[in-house]
């Protein structure tokens, strides 16, 4: 792993899960984690749902334009956590690999988010303390 690790964080459409998890560890790590998020299958726009929870939590990501994921997104990244896209991920060595089964936030309502996001949060928390950086408050 380099000096300042990268993670990338894939789901399909890269408009809710992976978009709330690099919002995350964009603001808990300070800046120490290069993040990266992508899709499968991008959607045209920010699940304004998932926006509006990390909002929530003081986090805006409605800026946020969802990204097709490629290979070279994968061989530049430590760290890839897939969310709910199967085997569309590349694969390649040397990398860690992470599934993190998380509910899909997509046409759901706020109050069936705010758990998702709260989940996501604790698992970034969690992978801050295995990357051996601290979590800022």
């Amino acid at each position: 792993m380099s000096t300042k690790p990268s993670v990338l964080f894939v789901c399909v459409h890269n408009a809710g899960r992976s978009q709330m998890a690099a919002g995350f560890l964009t603001h808990l790590s300070g800046g120490a984690v290069e993040v990266r998020s992508a899709g499968s299958e991008p959607g045209e726009r920010i699940n304004p749902i998932a926006a509006e929870a990390m909002r929530e939590v003081g986090i805006d990501i409605s800026a946020n334009t969802p990204k097709v994921l490629t290979p070279e997104a994968v061989e530049a990244s430590d760290v890839v956590i897939t969310m709910g896209c199967g085997d569309t991920c590349p694969v390649f060595p040397g990398k860690r690999y992470l599934d993190w089964e998380l509910d899909d936030p997509a046409g759901q309502p706020l109050d069936k988010v705010r758990p998702v996001r709260d989940e996501i949060r604790s698992r970034v928390e969690r992978l801050l303390g295995e990357l051996g950086l601290p979590a800022r408050t």
